[in-house]
């Protein structure tokens, strides 16, 4: 696939009823991360969030490549690769971008270093089975700072992360998932039906339901022992809108009937 017209968007976003279909759009710059891409990824994750019509994204790469980071001759060239008017959203507008709504990884291809960070960033990843993934960044003397030392070990068991951190080494997608790194491994051409069809069974379920549920699994890393009063806490304040909302009288009801619940996400 050809490189986008420079008046075409670094970054596309197609809507499929209550699913947003992201697609990082630099295809020949194996969708480095560019300025123009880190406020397109930016801007769609922002969508996401106060749209409540969407329920649940997909992101994915546009060719043959998910995601191959920075882009190395924007920065040889002193150009910066930030959305400048959101810092806060990190690396590509998106690794300190916290969303409410679940954000699947549909890793299609190349995803070493930045690349992987985006996947740690999200709820879930369906990976082809030729995909890699790893933190190649201390071979090259630099420190996978934009959530990758942060994150990897939060997510695969301590020793497995710290080889794969020290040593630079990728993981190929099987031990990825062997390890819980990612949901699917599935054949190249898979990739975006299989993501999709689970974000579909995602957005089935009652929207509030689901926000709520990754605030709390979000939240609790800094709440202490789920056995303490603060995760508790946390966790009380988080459901009670839930108990008393439409929704919830709406699924006990369809149950009840035995029909699909009809959520108004109020």
């Amino acid at each position: 696939m050809d490189d986008p017209a420079p008046t075409d968007p670094a970054v596309l976003v197609e809507r499929r009823g209550a699913l947003a279909l992201i697609t990082l759009n630099r295809p020949r710059a194996m969708n480095a991360v560019n300025a123009a891409l880190s406020r397109g990824l930016g801007a769609a994750l922002a969508e996401l969030a106060t749209d409540p019509a969407l329920r649940v994204a997909v992101l994915t790469g546009a060719g043959r490549a998910f995601c191959a980071g920075a882009d190395l001759k924007d920065l040889a060239a002193g150009r910066s690769i930030n959305d400048d008017d959101h810092p806060e959203r990190g690396f590509a507008g998106m690794v300190r971008h916290f969303v409410d709504k679940p954000v699947i990884a549909a890793v299609n291809g190349f995803a070493l270093g930045l690349g992987t960070e985006l996947v740690l960033a999200c709820d879930l990843a369906v990976v082809s089975e030729e995909a890699k993934l790893g933190l190649p960044e201390v071979t090259r003397g630099l420190v996978a700072a934009a959530g990758g030392a942060l994150r990897l070990h939060r997510q695969i068991p301590v020793k497995i992360a710290a080889e794969a951190a020290f040593t630079g080494r990728p993981l190929d997608a099987r031990t990825a998932e062997r390890w819980g790194l990612v949901n699917r491994v599935v054949p190249p051409d898979q990739v975006l039906p299989t993501a999709l069809e689970l974000a579909g069974t995602i957005a089935a379920n009652a929207p509030l339901a689901v926000r709520a549920t990754k605030r709390i699994m979000a939240r609790s890393a800094t709440t202490g022992s789920d056995w303490d009063a603060p995760a508790w806490d946390m966790n009380e304040a988080e459901t009670a809108a839930i108990w008393t909302s439409r929704d919830a009288h709406e699924g006990a009801t369809a149950f009840a009937e035995k029909r699909r619940p009809e959520w108004t996400g109020t």
